[in-house]
């Protein structure tokens, strides 16, 4: 869980207890500047703990224009003060997780690339940036932050399948990556269809690495009937149980041809969610703390992390695999 300073507008992050001294631009491969139209507006010291919160309708459908009023926020049971809100769409730093294991050879890798583009180039914000990672049995970083199609297509195309599914592997990969961010929001999105068969790390380790990180997590699962004799089946809860606690979620689909539906609903999502901050009394006390989001005045629920693991400036970092603060 990210602490930052007061104001919540800004787009290029903090680590905890460091300011940005200017918000710089991003150049991206084709020289493109996708930083220069951002504000910094960070001025205090108070450091706030940052909430993304999805709201959806008894009929799952997104809740939009809620005002500061209608939330509640608990850490630990106790009430907190919702000091900080924004409602309106905040740009987001999105990584990229695509499975190039020999399940996906031929036909998924080219409906997978097909997605990627039209979710990255057309659903998303033009003021988004985002990083690609492959991962078979070793994740590799394929494009770091970018928002250039010269950069991402190229790097797309030459993808070959092979090798087994290391998925929690190549998450612990990509959460270090989110300290050179260069926006606010930070979340990741896992495509896979096989299930982990090749990881050192345990899903408990990636669990404990995402209560130390801001960065919420989406997964499709690809769990299609006729398989191919490579690797093994999906398996969407354990998926689940990685993403459900981050304030993300999985969706699954049949074929990789279900990806654009997907990618479209989880856009449609990143574009409809409220950023809420507040003053924890704990400090960096390097626990655990709950998290509880509420809405009044409606049947809604609430999609938000279900906790976090405060910063400990007496370490410089929690677990060797975790993320430094």
């Amino acid at each position: 869980m990210d602490r930052r300073p007061a104001r919540v507008e800004l787009y290029a992050r903090p680590r905890a207890a460091e300011r940005w001294p200017a918000a710089s631009p991003v150049q991206t491969g084709g020289g493109q500047d996708v930083g220069a139209p951002l504000r910094q507006t960070f001025r205090t010291g108070v450091d706030l703990t940052s909430v993304t919160v999805t709201v959806v309708d008894s009929e799952g459908r997104l809740v939009r224009g809620l005002d500061r009023e209608r939330f509640e926020i608990f850490e630990d049971v106790a009430p907190q003060v919702v000091t900080q809100f924004v409602g309106d769409r905040v740009p987001v730093s999105l990584g990229v997780l695509l499975d190039t294991s020999d399940s996906m050879f031929g036909e998924r890798i080219r409906e997978a690339r097909h997605a990627i583009d039209r979710f990255l180039f057309e659903l998303l914000d033009r003021r988004d940036e985002f990083s690609i990672l492959a991962f078979n049995h070793v994740p590799r970083l394929v494009t770091g932050w970018t928002a250039d199609p010269l950069v991402v297509r190229p790097a797309l195309d030459q993808l070959r399948p092979s090798g087994a599914t290391a998925a929690y592997d190549a998450v612990l990969a990509a959460l270090p990556l989110f300290e050179s961010r260069h926006r606010q929001r930070a979340a990741l999105l896992i495509i896979s269809d096989g299930a982990d068969t090749a990881s050192d790390a345990s899903a408990r380790e990636v669990r404990a690495a995402l209560l130390r990180s801001d960065a919420f997590v989406y997964a499709v699962a690809i769990d299609a009937d006729a398989r191919q004799p490579i690797n093994s089946r999906v398996n969407p809860q354990a998926l689940r149980e990685i993403t459900d606690p981050s304030g993300g979620r999985t969706e699954i689909v049949r074929s990789t041809a279900d990806l654009f539906e997907a990618t479209t609903r989880i856009a449609e999502e990143l574009s409809s969610q409220y950023l809420l901050g507040y003053t924890s009394s704990h400090g960096a006390d390097g626990q655990y703390h709950s998290i509880r989001v509420r809405v009044t005045g409606g049947d809604y629920r609430v999609r938000a992390r279900r906790g976090y693991v405060a910063p400990d400036g007496s370490r410089p970092c929690a677990t060797p695999r975790a993320p430094c603060r």
